[in-house]
């Protein structure tokens, strides 16, 4: 766009000088207007110049509308396109729209029906991200004191919604320089949800009143809908998190009328706790004592602590009276899986309880820390939201809720847990046995700095495991992620600012689940 105007505009009309006035009327609006009276002019224009914006007249003289659009769309296919026309036949608007055009008046048009179009053409994002700004720096003070006065989760549900629609609004229309200030607020509602955790999760556990946890999403959202004998299909997404299921919600809107809420994730935030207490419906210590038999077998490989999810799953629909409803349990893990299933989705359809774990955004987020490239691709919180909407609209599993979408089911879109941007590396110290994770570790006598994380000594009072007679666990807070001494510092840059879980943040523990209804169901 030129400097010294609001944009550039060859007008194509072969009645052109009865257009005068409203020439004058954009250009003492302070654009700059070429016209020219034959499509043959526009198409010659086009080629020798730069133009932002092409208002072109479909029933001209020579050439028309329709046959100068082809030929310059061919060459500048970029370029935005209003059609003018008095021939209001639903064929010429869809043939040319099809064609690519940015917009379509009928005449007779007034000066202020050209301005309009223009603007929202030229300027529409700039005019959007200006208030975007102005409406983010109105809700800074209020949700400043939100975050202040929080005293229920219900209030922490309410800032994390407020807090991701900034993010994906800033996502799409840009932040205006406000996307530090943006940040900051987020890590300063990390920061007093963090003491809010550490105040209130064990007393939780032990009360009748504690919020919606892993081991209430089946009976408190998928089994109200089999109690009514409708069929039901839960999307379960490894480690998305509430700013990527909102950025997700443009492109499954599009088949879906969606409602989204909340639940927290248990603690540690990790796949082996969180989502197999999902599907059997147990706190990881009642697991251990009611999966005696398999216990050992889960925890000999740290990879293969979730693989007896479909028995889990089957046990616990039994004990909620549902041994009657039919189950499918199908897990993707590479992309050629799921174009397998893409392709045969028609099976499942008669399923009473059809589930889909997906690892995706879970394999993303960690690939990225090993990958130079990826680091490039997703230098940042946004890159990662962008990341993950690409590939819901390239991949197979739009195809496959498209197809679910026709079906009548209820669909569940949710997570096990989040995933945070670590920061700070901590130097711990734990034997050869301690366990693996970057946000939390389980071990003998493993210790870390004070207040760099909360610190379990007795694993029963948060519904933990033993795994000895000694076991203690670490959950790392705010940014932190635990390095070992031996080669500190080849690790500490490994690992700082990639995506890790199992720690206490908004973005690990307040988990979005969302309900879809088909809209041609």
């Amino acid at each position: 766009m030129s400097k010294d105007s609001r944009g550039t505009i060859l007008w194509a009309d072969d009645e052109i000088d009865m257009l005068k006035a409203h020439i004058l009327y954009l250009q003492d609006k302070g654009y700059k207007v070429t016209p020219v009276n034959s499509g043959e002019d526009a198409i010659q224009l086009c080629n020798e110049g730069h133009f932002d914006l092409l208002l072109l007249d479909e029933m001209m003289t020579g050439l028309d509308g329709l046959s100068t659009l082809k030929h310059i769309k061919d060459k500048h296919p970029a370029l935005p396109v209003i059609m003018i026309t008095k021939n209001e036949e639903e064929w010429l608007m869809e043939e040319a729209i099809a064609s690519q055009i940015t917009n379509y008046l009928t005449k007779p048009v007034n000066p202020s029906q050209i301005l309009i179009a223009c603007k929202n053409v030229l300027e529409s994002r700039k005019i959007q991200s200006d208030r975007v700004a102005e409406d983010y720096l109105k809700s800074f003070q209020k949700i400043a004191e939100q975050i202040e006065q929080a005293i229920s989760i219900e209030d922490w549900y309410s800032i994390t919604d407020k807090l991701t629609d900034w993010l994906v609004k800033f996502d799409s229309l840009g932040d205006q320089g406000l996307g530090q200030l943006l940040e900051e607020q987020w890590k300063e509602a990390n920061q007093q949800f963090t003491k809010f955790i550490e105040t209130n999760y064990e007393d939780w556990l032990h009360s009748e009143k504690k919020p919606l946890m892993s081991p209430d999403v089946i009976p408190s959202w998928l089994g109200k809908n089999l109690q009514s004998d409708k069929k039901v299909v839960l999307v379960l997404m490894d480690c998305l998190r509430a700013d990527h299921l909102k950025a997700m919600t443009n492109q499954l809107s599009q088949v879906f009328h969606i409602k989204t809420d909340y639940y927290l994730s248990i603690l540690p935030t990790a796949t082996p706790y969180s989502r197999n207490a999902i599907f059997s419906g147990y706190y990881p210590n009642q697991l251990q004592k009611e999966y005696s038999d398999i216990w050992q077998k889960m925890w000999q490989d740290e990879h293969s602590m979730n693989r007896f999810e479909d028995r889990f799953l089957r046990d616990q629909l039994d004990r909620l009276g549902f041994e009657s409803k039919s189950t499918h349990y199908h897990k993707i893990i590479t992309y050629e899986e799921g174009n397998k299933l893409a392709n045969r989705i028609g099976e499942f359809k008669e399923v009473d309880f059809l589930v889909l774990v997906i690892n995706f955004v879970d394999i993303l987020g960690h690939s990225r820390s090993e990958s130079d490239i990826l680091q490039e691709m997703l230098p940042d919180e946004s890159a990662y939201r962008k990341a993950v909407c690409a590939w819901l609209e390239n991949a197979w599993l739009m195809d496959v809720l498209e197809e679910i979408s026709t079906w009548g089911h209820t669909v569940f879109i949710t997570s096990d847990h989040g995933s945070t941007m670590v920061t700070k590396p901590v130097q711990i110290k734990g034997d050869r046995d301690t366990s693996t994770g970057i946000r939390y570790k389980y071990g003998k006598n493993i210790k870390m700095p004070d207040k760099t994380g909360l610190t379990i000594p007795d694993p029963e009072r948060y519904f933990l495991p033993k795994h000895d007679i000694n076991t203690n666990y670490l959950i790392a807070k705010s940014g932190n992620y635990f390095i070992y001494p031996n080669e500190y510092h080849k690790f500490a840059n490994r690992y700082k600012n990639s995506f890790q879980h199992g720690g206490i943040s908004l973005e690990e523990m307040v988990v979005p689940i969302a309900e879809l209804n088909g809209k041609n169901g």
